[in-house]
């Protein structure tokens, strides 16, 4: 026979709404009154019924959170910022992930839509903002990353890649770099041309115009393709600045391959902070973004957004800055000749 709430809370000897507290996490309940609800959950192998929750409350315990792909290592610590928040809420996450197909973040939006979610974290700016209006027209709260301007039903996180960029470019004309090159993320993604327009015109600014740009994708042999292009100019520049870490490390190895060494004869700086960028050889030198706490930030901007009366949005802001290591130093006094 299924126990009920109520037959909990009789065997704790507390209240339902006693019992309901304990299981969602949602006020401060004294450790032995937990353990005598937590006790005569396992006595009663009871499980909550989140239908019939959803019916009494009339909102869902389910937040979603909305990923390019979960391959990529930029985003493990987006997920546990967001579920370390949402668990402490008592609350649960819907991970789903567009692989950058239109078609399928269509499938993607549907889907929290059908799922009754309460609030949609999208921390994925290959999207086309138009699409999420399926979101919104469902009364669904969005907070997006580095995409939209807040309204009703939507805030806005601004990663400011633009101080670790000037950080990065200050660092490395500090150590006599002029010559430089960019291999950016691709063209058709939001936030690479945001960093590639900020490293471009910061370099400009510096009268380090880089030369080549390039553009790849998010992955390491990318990156490595992209470094065929830097090695085949008449003067190899010293230092080269990539779009991610995946980028940078797939450089490195491209130029170990070609006989280039990092960094006595061409730095290389990544961007993002992944957990593989200090243990790459040489370690790299990249612009951090705490990545973490981008995760926790979206879980408080929907719940807070979501308890306000008229459900406004706001935006916040999200700082980023330069990490040193031993793939960047001094530049190289000499041209660089390759033997091909």
């Amino acid at each position: 026979m299924p126990y009920r709430m109520k037959d909990v809370a009789a065997r704790a000897g507390v209240s339902p709404a006693t019992v309901s507290r304990v299981l969602n996490g949602t006020h401060s309940i004294s450790d032995e009154t937990r353990q005598r609800v937590l006790g005569a959950v396992s006595e009663l192998n009871y499980y909550k019924n989140v239908h019939a929750r959803r019916l009494a409350t009339g909102q869902s315990d389910i937040f979603g959170l909305v990923i390019s792909e979960i391959a990529n290592p930029y985003f493990p610590e987006v997920v546990r910022g967001f579920q370390t928040a949402a668990w402490h809420h008592g609350l649960d996450v819907l991970l789903l992930n567009t692989e950058y197909d239109p078609s399928r973040t269509r499938s993607v939006f549907r889907k929290l839509v059908e799922s009754d979610v309460r609030g949609v974290a999208v921390m994925t700016s290959s999207i086309d903002y138009s699409g999420t209006s399926m979101l919104t027209d469902a009364g669904i709260g969005v907070v997006f990353c580095n995409l939209c301007q807040p309204q009703k039903l939507i805030s806005s996180i601004a990663v400011n890649y633009r101080r670790g960029v000037i950080e990065a470019i200050e660092h490395v004309a500090a150590l006599g770099h002029h010559k430089t090159a960019v291999i950016s993320g691709p063209e058709t993604h939001r936030t690479a041309m945001a960093i590639c327009q900020a490293l471009v015109g910061g370099l400009k600014q510096r009268k380090m115009a880089p030369f080549p740009l390039t553009y790849c994708d998010y992955h390491v042999d990318a990156g490595a393709s992209a470094v065929h292009d830097i090695l085949s100019v008449p003067d190899i520049p010293t230092v080269v600045f990539c779009g991610s870490d995946l980028i940078a490390m797939g450089a490195m190895s491209a130029l170990e391959t070609a006989g280039v060494r990092v960094p006595e004869d061409v730095s290389i700086i990544g961007i993002d902070d992944i957990l593989f960028a200090s243990l790459a050889r040489p370690p790299l030198t990249t612009i951090r973004v705490p990545r973490e706490e981008l995760g926790l930030m979206a879980f408080q901007a929907l719940d807070k957004m979501l308890k306000l009366k008229r459900r406004s949005g706001a935006e916040y802001k999200l700082e980023t800055q330069l990490v040193i290591r031993s793939s960047t130093g001094p530049a190289r006094k000499h041209k660089l000749e390759l033997h091909r």
